[in-house]
């Protein structure tokens, strides 16, 4: 049997968890917060160590949230337990056309 995964949820606003370690889909993580309290979260499908994983539905257009600050938009639908990178979002960080549209603060 697999030890289990952890990840952490850095602030109460992500809706996405950091992995401290390689996981495969179907295997749970359990998902630490700073409060000391933890979660579960099933994952649906392989994701590399130091990735990100959906803890809540996040909708197209929704601001992806990590360290309580917006890192991202969805750019599809993303399920609790998926994982969030490059072939889901579009970064907003460094962005002058951000800028320009307006980011919702």
């Amino acid at each position: 049997m697999q030890d289990q995964i952890k990840a952490i949820r850095n602030h109460d606003k992500d809706n996405v968890a950091t992995l401290f370690g390689v996981v495969t889909a179907g295997s749970v993580v359990n998902v630490m917060e700073k409060a000391g309290d933890s979660f579960e979260v099933k994952v649906l499908q392989d994701i590399p160590y130091g990735h990100k994983i959906a803890i809540s539905k996040i909708a197209p257009g929704d601001e992806i949230t990590k360290y309580g600050e917006e890192i991202g938009i969805a750019t599809q639908p993303i399920s609790i337990g998926e994982h969030v990178h490059i072939q889901n979002i579009d970064s907003i960080r460094g962005r002058g056309d951000w800028d320009q549209k307006g980011a919702s603060k």
